[in-house]
This record gives structure tokens, sequence and C-alpha cells, in this order.
């Protein structure tokens, strides 16, 4: 019997969605070469990662076994599952293989970062494969909300794995490759020892529908609207974005793209050959020569981003562009659970302005890029792994797709985040627990989430700030009175004073009734100090700040 293993180990994305990397390894246990599919991010919120840019999964373990890496695959160009690369390239230094478009993206966050842009190699389609070590790896086309996605074939000496990325059955995507059951359905032979499989919508119980049933409901919407029409869609949309120019030209109106993101995508689909025949746009500053309701904008910021291009005209005016009362705002996207607070304030924004806003309520302007749960038993049942590992989704998404599968007949495995899967043994088991986390990107740097930046930030932000100076002299007493500045405080209290006296005083008293050995230990004099800042703004305000203490001596 072989002392190999194939195994599965997830560094992200299996117990949330967003920030996919998973590994899959060869060989004897801790030799083992290996593979990394995909190195995505996710988003931060104002909550928990205040001040935060990007959250990055934590590739230590992955890091740590570099020389034992092969290559990096990127199944498609969403920023959960390439959006990571160019951070940590540097980290692992092993070349990334995707499809053309994939790679176009790629390759420009590798070229912003300042990394070389050829380690990023363009891969064909299945049935081509890319040797990497002791893996075949095939891309095999598969319908998504973006273009060239793709599942991937990995085959190895232990077994065939087929991980299928994310994915739905659309027959007629509008941009990209349609899903082929034949080709889907011809990968069961040879055996599949395992599928790694999409989890996003297995709550939801209909069918999915296709990208090219909603042209019709878009057209019809921008026809009746009276004023400027302006639409959001995620900018990776490329189908959708193609849909709604082409509705916005059949209407007679000209259309007109706002956002960095957006402009990237299409410029990106068009040099890659996956988008021919995109409706002419022009630039934002000649939409002042363009009559407003012969106008339309299909803009970035379906998820409330700030600083996007939709947070932009909601207030007030952006590139020059300008709503006012009359005018329409389309969502032709779903709010991901987290965002819905900015997209709402979004909503009431364009509301004061007198735009009449269209959100996806009806289900009319709007399809997800996720397979629902009957086509997850679709695919389960065309590709007939001996065991199913349910990935990218929260943790009741994972769960609910293995009660799916046992209930079907067909063995699965819950796999979280970290959870070392053996599965090239008969019964494929949990053997280890890898520590896995998540890394901020903060500004230019990398920190780590237990690190108590952030923590620290969340603390100021909930608590506020006192900083305390005080100069003591070559005797080792106080020189003057201690003085205190305040940051985010209500500047006076219950006793009407204001905080920054009452704060003084009793810190002048605590100096006043201080002990040689504590006016000359330094930590004992700050320790004492805080205490002071914290009880008596209690008292005053309700409050116990994250305090500062400055200790200045005088020497002789």
């Amino acid at each position: 019997m072989s002392s190999e293993r194939l195994i599965y180990l997830p560094l992200g994305g299996a117990g949330e969605i967003g920030m996919n990397a998973y590994v899959y390894g060869v060989g004897k246990p801790g030799k083992e070469r290996y593979i990394l599919v995909d190195l995505g991010v996710t988003f931060p919120d104002m909550d928990g990662s205040p001040g935060v840019d990007l959250i990055l999964p934590d590739i230590q373990w992955l890091s740590d076994r570099r020389d034992q890496l092969e290559a990096i695959f990127i199944t498609h160009a969403h920023e959960d599952h390439v959006g990571a690369v160019a951070h940590h390239w540097n980290k692992l230094g092993a070349p990334v293989y995707a499809r053309a478009f994939t790679a176009n993206i790629a390759r420009r966050k590798m070229d912003e970062h300042g990394h070389p842009e050829n380690v990023v190699r363009t891969a064909s389609a299945w049935p081509e494969t890319v040797a990497a070590g002791p893996f075949q790896v095939g891309f095999v086309p598969i319908s998504h909300s973006i273009p060239e996605s793709s599942g991937l074939v990995i085959d190895t000496p232990k077994g065939r794995i087929v991980h299928s990325g994310d994915f739905k059955m659309d027959a007629d995507p509008v941009v990209g490759e349609p899903f082929d059951p034949e080709v889907w359905s011809a990968l069961s032979t040879p055996e599949v020892t395992a599928l790694m499989c999409d989890s996003t919508n297995v709550f939801n119980t209909h069918a999915g529908r296709s990208e090219s049933t909603l042209a019709g409901d878009i057209e019809a919407l921008v026809a009746g609207a009276k004023g400027m029409f302006v639409t959001t869609t995620f900018a990776s949309n490329v189908a959708r974005v193609k849909t709604l120019a082409e509705a916005g030209q059949r209407a007679g109106r000209t259309v007109c793209l706002l956002g960095r993101a957006m402009r990237r995508m299409i410029e990106a689909s068009v040099e890659t050959g996956v988008l021919k025949g995109f409706p002419k746009t022009i630039s934002p500053e000649d939409t002042k020569e363009i009559p407003r309701e012969n106008l339309m904008l299909i803009v970035t910021g379906s998820q409330g981003e700030r600083r996007a291009a939709s947070a932009q005209l909601a207030q007030g005016k952006y590139r020059g562009i300008v709503l006012k009362q009359g005018d329409t705002f389309l969502f032709s996207s779903k709010t991901i659970p987290g965002n819905e607070r900015g997209v709402n304030k979004i909503i009431n924004q364009f509301s004061e302005l007198g735009v009449d806003v269209v959100d996806d309520s009806s289900s009319l302007y709007h399809v997800s890029g996720h397979a629902n749960r009957p086509d997850l038993e679709k695919l389960h049942k065309m590709v007939k792994p001996k065991v199913v590992v349910p990935m990218h989704g929260e943790h009741r998404h994972l769960r609910e797709h293995v009660k799916l599968c046992n209930s079907n007949g067909m063995c699965a495995v819950l796999a979280p985040n970290g959870t070392m899967v053996d599965l090239s043994a008969e019964t494929p088991s949990v053997v280890d627990y890898v520590e896995t986390g998540r890394v901020y990107l903060d500004g230019t740097s990398q920190i780590g989430a237990l690190d108590g930046i952030v923590r620290d930030r969340i603390r100021m932000a909930l608590n506020g700030h006192v900083t305390v100076n005080v100069i003591l002299d070559d005797r080792d007493e106080p020189l003057g009175e201690p003085w205190c500045e305040i940051k985010g405080l209500a500047e006076e209290g219950h006793s009407r004073a204001p905080l920054v006296d009452v704060l003084e005083e009793d810190l002048n008293q605590f100096l006043g009734r201080a002990n040689e050995r504590t006016l000359i230990d330094d930590n004992k004099l700050e320790e004492g100090m805080r205490r002071v800042v914290r009880q008596s703004a209690m008292a005053e305000i309700g409050k116990k700040p994250e305090v500062t203490i400055i200790i200045s001596r005088l020497s002789a």
C-alpha cells in the first residue's frame, strides 16, 4: 500500500463567501508537492475592520512550504479569486496559470505591484492541460457572471479531482461560454475521486435562470424612462454591462461608462476577444453635450462602496454629472449580505434628490451567477464523484450542501478553512487542522488580524482618546501641572465643567499624592495616571477612553 496521499486544504473561501484559496497536495505526508487554486480577497467593513483597504487570506502555512509549491491556478477574474495574487506573490514565487481574460486581469495587478508580468501564463481550454509536478491541470469552460470562467480537472497519481469553481448552468450567458453538459458528463471517466463544489446558492430551491432572460425587461424599463437613466451592476459582469448598454442604444440613448473598474473590465474583454459588438460609448466630459433624456450612464458601486461612482452621484455630483428629479437609477444587481446599509444609504440619498430608484426586488433585472440547489444536484449526477467536498460558502452553506449530498446517497465531507482532508483514503477523512486567518491590507502595509492594530482602532472609535503630557524635573518632581488633549469625547460631563479641566485637576491631585517610588518609575506613573483618566472620564461622561501618557524628564 502506497504511503503517498492526496490532500485538500482550504486556506480561505470555505466557511465564508470570498477570499478563496484552496491547496491540493500529492506525496508522502509532509513532503507533498502542492498547487494552489485561486488567491482572492474579501472586503472590509467599518464595524469590524475600520480603515482597512482589503482582507487577504493568511497563507503562512503555504509560504513556509513554498519550495514544495508547483504552481497557482486561477479559475476566473473575480476579486475574491484573483485579488490577492499580486499582494501575496512574493511569499510564494510560483508561476500563475489562467485563461486569457483572467490572465489579462492578473497581469495588470502584477504590474501595479511591480512584479514581472511574465510569471502569469496563459492556459488553453480543456482538453489541453498544464503539467505542474505530479499534477495535470485542465481549465474546463463553465458559465458564470464573468467571461472565461473555468472549473478545473486536476489529475494526479492518486486520482482525479474536479474543482467546479464558481458556476451556473447557463446555456446562453450572452458573453462567455455556455455550460456544456456533454463536456462535464465526460469528466466522470475515469472515475472522479472528489468534486469540490460551489455552495453559494444551495438554499435556493428554484432552477437557475439564464442571463439572456433579462434583456426584454431591462429594455422595457429603459425605454419607458423620461429623464437621465443611470444603472449599476457588478463591474465584472461583462454580459450584464453589454445587455444594459444595448438596451440604452435601442432606446436611442448615448451610453457612458463611469468607474475605473467598469472600464478596465470592458477593455480587458475587448483585448482578449471575449467581447464583441459592444455599443459605442462616450467620455464623462462629453455627457454635457447630450440631452438628459438621451443619456444612459452605467456606473460602478452596486454594493454601496463609498468611493464608487454610485455613491458619488448620490452625494450630489460626479465628474460634472448631477442627477435630478425625474431621473431613474437601476440596481441591476443583488445586494451581498452585509452591504445592505451602504446600499440603503445611497437609495435614500437618491430619493432626497427626487431620483426614482428601481431595485431587483422583482427579480426582473438580475440573475445570480451561482448554481441553485437543483443545478448542484445535476452537476453531482454528471460528475459522479466518490465524494463531494462543498466549498465557496459560509459554514451554513457547506453544512447544507453536505446534507443535500447525504439525502441523495452521496458521500460528502464538511471541510471549512484549515481542515486538511485525505482524499486518497478508502473513506475520505479529516487528517489535520491548520491555523488559518486573515491579513489586513492597511494602506500599503500588511498586518495580522491578531496584531492589535485594528483592535486598537476600534477601541478608539468606540471610546475616544485622551493624550496626557507631564514633565518631571531633575528631582523627579512635577514641573507644572499635567495637561490633556481629547479626541472623540464630549467636551463637558455631569459637572458642567470642561472635561479637560476635570481630568487635569484629578491628575494634578494624583501627582501631589504620589510617593517617590511611583514618581521615579515611568511604568508605575503611567499606570496610575491612566487609571485616573479612565475613572474620571467614566464619572463625567460614562466612557473609559483609550489613554496615551507622555512623560518627559529633565536631566540635571
